[in-house]
């Protein structure tokens, strides 16, 4: 099945643009993918509020134990996102959903070329801890040629996700232009 046809990557999608919504039952569904670039998908909702957002799914995933050994595990959909929501203020937002819920009082590191970041998580989503460490993980995504996140599960599993950021740039720039203020 393809990515962009999965009911639950649709209802995630919806989960992360929905202004940090931490229920993925209370999602919307969206089907508007308005362009792609390499590994990089745009989409865009007009109602009830316009948002933009792009989205990516990892290349390479790694789950460990706790010393570091491979393990078998079932995650949800592991998606990276950038989001724009002009009616709230919102200008590339950055947030991750892991596919499992985050052990508690975690963070989510972000690994970008040299620079690292902690996210912050609520259930199975992470976030940047502001709006200036959004603005300087996109000029870092920009720049850089992926992004590997790791995560704790509840149930002590590191998880590694990889992502490209090829087409990561032209991605983002049509997101912002289609929901310029």
């Amino acid at each position: 099945m393809s990515l962009f046809k999965s009911k639950t990557f649709l209802n995630i999608l919806g989960f992360c643009a929905a202004a940090g919504i931490a229920n993925a039952s209370a999602a919307q569904e969206s089907t508007n993918n308005v362009a792609s670039n390499t590994d990089w998908y745009v989409f865009q909702e007009d109602a009830p509020a316009k948002q933009c957002w792009l989205v990516s799914k990892p290349k390479e995933t790694l789950n460990t134990d706790s010393s570091g050994r491979p393990k078998e595990v079932r995650r949800g959909e592991i998606l990276l996102f950038v989001t724009y929501m002009p009616s709230n203020k919102v200008s590339a937002q950055i947030s991750f959903a892991g596919g499992y819920p985050f052990a508690p009082d975690s963070e989510v590191d972000l690994k970008i070329g040299a620079q690292n970041y902690s996210l912050f998580i609520e259930g199975e989503t992470a976030w940047a801890l502001t709006s200036e460490d959004d603005t300087k993980i996109v000029n870092a995504m920009k720049r850089g040629a992926e992004a590997t996140l790791t995560g704790r599960s509840a149930r002590g599993t590191v998880t590694k996700d990889t992502f490209s950021l090829l087409g990561f740039t032209a991605s983002n720039e049509e997101a912002a232009k289609r929901c310029a203020g």
